[in-house]
């Protein structure tokens, strides 16, 4: 996609998110506040002042916990006994088949696969790791946010068991569900993944409750799940037989009955010991009603979630609980617009739509349960309270959440941001992710593109700051990158602002223009020349270069810092190594473009870096049984084309998760086997590069 007509027939999203991130300006929460906001003398709160005078203050977010009590010595403690060891120790153990059914293929099958059977085959296999690190996970984090979602999900998990055990013991094709990136995004997909709409109507219209609070889970259980299976499995092969894909059963070994049956019965035992999930001795729902009731009783309140489960859950409790205004809003919502209009009028400018009886005054929304698909994209700001009902193990969520209150047109001076955790401490919390973090690491399962494991005190102390209430702990931005266009735009519309005059004069001057200025002797830096370089791809490049022509840093906001000076600053003379030195710094510039391909940008950005990890992870592995064809592909297509706006986001997460050197090979290969990685076109003509200008750094007494 090279131009706008071709956007305009295009139907790809991704080519339309890389077209807006060349024309639309990041910028983040506190950038604007640092350079758009003025103090309030008075209070010192920063604020923006609008057209027609009135003010928009930025709020401070405030966190708070809502601690729930988890007594392990008293055996009515439901929570307690989701979070026993031998739960944890199950799950772990689990070897999700249905996930990984590429270690299942006969290696060499009587009647050898049809093409399209091959091309699923190995469509399995590449998924597999990714998918059993997802599945896992999933498990646990389902544990976190209720036990109604987890005791669902077991149910769904041990009936798809089944479902393919029946299709193997009848030699019938088995049904091969989701298998996609699609289920690793947790932004976007908030469903179970073991459910369906076959599935849904065997559970019952609410989710699965009334099933489930009736299944006797003794050792009449495996009897039921075999009925079950039995009644599914025809409802696939007829009504539903396009939704899934099918493979023969003679094309996997006998081990995969095996395996299925095993984690069956693991599962069944898991719900046996938890017992049936009783709403009425919910603790954590109970601390939910109480903060509704007593705490914010009159309040706006936005309730955020992982799952659908657990939004269905919470909004039939606390409806039949007696709380009014109230709806619950996931991705399968019909209109999850209108609800959140419903819920935030006047920040989208509804209040006075009578005309539609769903914006009549009886019919606002005082609550609103939602998952991440209302975390971005929406205007929430008529609320000034949040509620993490169960907690993201990506602390940036919690941001991006704060982030759909804390917009334009907020008026309360905070933002309150609940958090539910244990009150005994968060230790055991992050003591099962970390036994999470260990089995995904032996079994060398991959996991989706949007976790965060605490891998290091830094994340960790997060969660500790947020469990102590620290000021600030959610003060930072969902994405802390200011692109370098609008860092050095704002530069210039700063001084031009101050000096009108300077456009005229900047805009007068020639290329190759340079100056000097003093650099003073106590800096950390050494002196030199700042050289500004167009180069022959046509990108914009800075470089610093000290008197004996080294590079001093490949950082361009430092360079774009060290060139900063006060108006009033005297023009040196020009150094006598001056020339020699640009000449320096732009053959830095070009042999760095050679050396990383100059649409690689600048070191800080997620391109740049994900090229150098692969590239050192690709010499460290070289000649060994890790010495992957797959990744040589994606590392020279990195080199020679942009990354999807997705994939930039994806590995930006990643990166600052602290993943490891493999962990973002495999990401990188799994996103280029599902074309999601670049953005593949034609080399375009090459030009010279052109120096635009440059500047002399004379050291000086200050």
């Amino acid at each position: 996609m090279r131009s706008l007509a071709a956007f305009e027939k295009s139907e790809e999203a991704d080519d339309w998110r890389e077209l807006m991130r060349l024309f639309m300006v990041r910028r983040t929460r506190s950038f604007i506040q640092e350079n758009y906001a003025t103090p309030d003398p008075d209070t010192g709160r920063r604020f923006l002042t609008f057209q027609d005078g009135s003010r928009s203050y930025f709020p401070d977010r405030i966190p708070k916990t809502v601690k729930v009590k988890i007594d392990p010595k008293n055996p009515d403690d439901q929570y307690a006994r989701l979070y026993a060891q031998d739960v944890v120790d199950s799950i772990n153990a689990l070897s999700l088949p249905r996930y990984g059914l590429g270690n299942y293929v006969v290696p060499s099958p009587h009647h050898p696969p049809t093409a399209s059977e091959g091309k699923q085959l190995d469509d399995l296999s590449r998924a597999g790791k990714r998918l059993m690190g997802f599945c896992r996970t999933n498990l646990f984090k389902r544990l976190e946010s209720s036990g109604e979602a987890f005791q669902l999900s077991i149910e769904r998990h041990i009936l798809r068991n089944y479902i393919f055990l029946h299709a193997l013991e009848h030699d019938l094709p088995l049904p091969i569900g989701t298998q996609d990136n699609g289920l690793l995004d947790a932004g976007s997909y908030d469903e179970d993944p073991e459910d369906s709409s076959p599935e849904a109507a065997l559970f019952g219209d609410d989710g699965g409750e009334e099933t489930h609070e009736a299944e006797s889970l003794d050792l009449s259980g495996e009897v039921s799940f075999k009925k079950r299976a039995a009644e599914t499995y025809k409802l696939y092969a007829t009504q539903f037989k396009t939704r899934f894909k099918w493979l023969r059963a003679a094309l996997f070994i006998d081990t995969l009955a095996t395996d299925l049956r095993a984690d069956g019965h693991a599962l069944m035992d898991v719900l046996a010991r938890c017992g049936d999930w009783q709403a009425e001795a919910d603790a954590k729902l109970s601390a939910l009603d109480k903060l509704l009731r007593k705490s914010h009783p009159e309040e706006k309140v936005l309730i955020f979630t992982q799952f659908a489960d657990t939004v269905r859950y919470l909004t039939k409790h606390l409806q039949a609980r007696g709380i009014a205004n109230l709806a619950g809003v996931t991705g399968g919502s019909d209109d999850p617009t209108n609800l959140a209009w419903r819920f935030s009028p006047t920040s989208n400018r509804h209040e006075s739509n009578r005309s539609n009886p769903a914006f009549l005054p009886e019919n606002e929304l005082r609550v609103l349960i939602a998952t991440d698909v209302l975390s971005e994209g929406q205007n929430l700001q008529d609320a000034a309270v949040i509620v993490n009902y169960d907690l993201p193990w990506a602390i940036i969520r919690l941001i991006q959440r704060a982030g759909r209150v804390d917009r334009i047109g907020q008026k309360s001076d905070k933002i309150l941001c609940y958090s539910f955790l244990p009150a005994d401490g968060i230790e055991k919390l992050i003591q099962l992710r970390s036994r999470v973090r260990s089995r995904l690491k032996e079994n060398a399962e991959v996991v989706g593109t949007d976790e965060a494991f605490f891998e290091d005190d830094r994340e960790t102390q997060k969660l500790l700051d947020l469990y102590n209430e620290k000021s600030g702990t959610l003060d930072g931005d969902a994405d802390s990158e200011v692109d370098l266009a609008s860092y050095a735009y704002q530069i210039w519309k700063n001084a031009t602002d101050a000096d009108p005059t300077l456009k005229s004069t900047i805009e007068a001057l020639p290329d190759v223009v340079f100056s000097t200025k003093e650099h003073p002797a106590a800096a950390k830096k050494p002196p030199g020349v700042l050289v500004y370089l167009r180069t022959a791809e046509g990108n914009d490049a800075l470089a610093w270069v000290d008197k004996s022509g080294k590079s001093v840093t490949q950082s361009q906001f430092e360079i774009l810092r060290a060139a900063e000076c006060a108006p009033e600053a005297p023009a040196l003379p020009r150094r006598e190594d001056h020339h020699h030195l640009t000449l320096k710094g732009a053959e830095h510039i070009v042999s760095e473009e050679k050396a990383v391909g100059g649409q690689l940008g600048r070191p800080s950005g997620a391109r740049f870096r994900t090229y150098e990890r692969l590239k050192r992870h690709a010499e460290a592995v070289k000649g060994t049984l890790f010495d992957r064809p797959q990744l040589a592909k994606a590392i020279e297509e990195i080199y020679r084309y942009p990354l999807r706006q997705s994939a930039t986001d994806t590995l930006n997460r990643q990166l600052r998760s602290g993943v490891t050197d493999e962990g973002i090979a495999d990401l990188v290969i799994a996103l280029r086997d599902d074309d999601r990685l670049c953005l593949v076109h034609e080399d375009e003509q090459s030009h010279e590069p052109q120096i635009i200008c440059s500047l002399g750094l004379r050291e000086g007494d200050s």
